[in-house]
């Protein structure tokens, strides 16, 4: 644990270097291609330094922050684009938002405004925090259940685990610049299409900077060929193809082997069934629609199937979710044995 912890502090202090010299170098220079060459070494840096990680749990994270949402936000601040342009007032602002999922709202009120935290929600969060201990508790056990039961465990498990995460990420930012933050999930479990689970759901963050840099240029692209009837198809389909290469490349850092890319094509799926899902909606009368208490179980059922078939077995295969399991006991163990004895 120690020797991972000092990984992990060691990539800090890369991040925190390289998206200096982009504070202070890179924003000075004209936006567009002159901009662009000067944060290649970044990029590449970003995309290497996640496999400098053993940790499947802290390196997974590092990937998803900086090998996917960093470089992405990145890319939209060579094009002067936002949320890192125009620049934060800021070093430590600018740091905060390019390395950490969180997205500020446009408007957001000062500390003495702010409102109230919701007790509804800090008590939702209490039982999401239970309900992965005692995921973790039942893994000890795991060998004498099904593997579908297991799997069905995993699926809760990811959702939880991610949403944890990346609201824990956002606590500096908050408390810090008193940020009022776009929330980075939305209850997924009660989405009620396949489109309202992607779109407005599910890992909002990955959904608002995918838009700026693979739909709207897609969509603007398509507009030629397809006109405004249609232009939505192309875009939806390559927002999912895009997502589906970040996590082969995610799965990449966790697994350490050559790519199955059995998880591209669940977001290729999940993109074509998102598409024609959309299509059907503009063709169909409102009336005639399935309704919501219909529409959304079949909607989750088809997410939890899918994740079975693709999402879920190089993971396992490769050993994975043994690792995580195992990094959350080494890390009860660590503070246990800072605790006096």
């Amino acid at each position: 644990m120690e020797d991972e912890l000092e990984s992990f502090i060691k990539v800090g202090i890369l991040t925190i270097i390289s998206l200096s010299c982009c504070f202070y170098l890179s924003s000075k220079l004209p936006k567009g291609i002159f901009r662009l060459i000067s944060l290649t070494p970044i990029f590449i840096l970003f995309i290497y330094i996640p496999l400098t990680i053993p940790s499947a749990h802290i390196g997974g994270i590092t990937a998803f922050f900086l090998a996917w949402l960093c470089n992405f936000k990145l890319l939209l601040f060579a094009f002067d684009q936002p949320p890192l342009s125009p620049p934060p007032p800021s070093l430590f602002r600018f740091i905060s938002l390019a390395s950490l999922p969180i997205k500020p709202k446009a408007a957001a009120p000062s500390r003495s405004k702010s409102k109230p935290p919701d007790r509804s929600k800090s008590i939702l969060f209490a039982i999401k925090v239970l309900i992965l201990a005692l995921l973790y508790h039942s893994y000890y056990y795991k060998q004498y259940l099904h593997k579908n039961v297991v799997l069905a465990m995993y699926c809760v498990h990811t959702y939880i685990e991610v949403e944890l995460i990346l609201a824990l990420a956002a606590l500096p930012a908050r408390a810090i610049f008193g940020f009022e933050l776009e929330p980075q999930f939305n209850e997924p479990y009660l989405a009620t299409s396949l489109q309202d689970f992607w779109g407005r759901r599910w890992n909002l963050m990955v959904t608002s900077i995918l838009r700026p840099t693979v739909y709207y240029p897609i969509r603007r692209v398509s507009a030629r060929v397809l006109g405004p009837m249609w232009v939505f198809l192309p875009a939806v389909v390559a927002v999912f193809v895009v997502s589906g290469l970040m996590h082969e490349l995610i799965y990449y850092y966790l697994t350490r082997v050559a790519p199955t890319w059995e998880v591209t094509w669940f977001f290729i799926l999940h993109g074509v069934a998102v598409a024609v899902e959309v299509a059907v909606k503009k063709a169909m009368p409102e009336k005639m629609r399935l309704h919501p208490v219909v529409s959304g179980p079949l909607a989750l059922g088809f997410v939890v199937a899918s994740a079975f078939w693709l999402f879920f077995p190089q993971l396992v295969r490769n050993g994975v979710d043994e690792r995580v399991i195992g990094d959350y006991f080494k890390l009860v163990d660590f503070f246990k044995g800072l605790l006096p004895s």
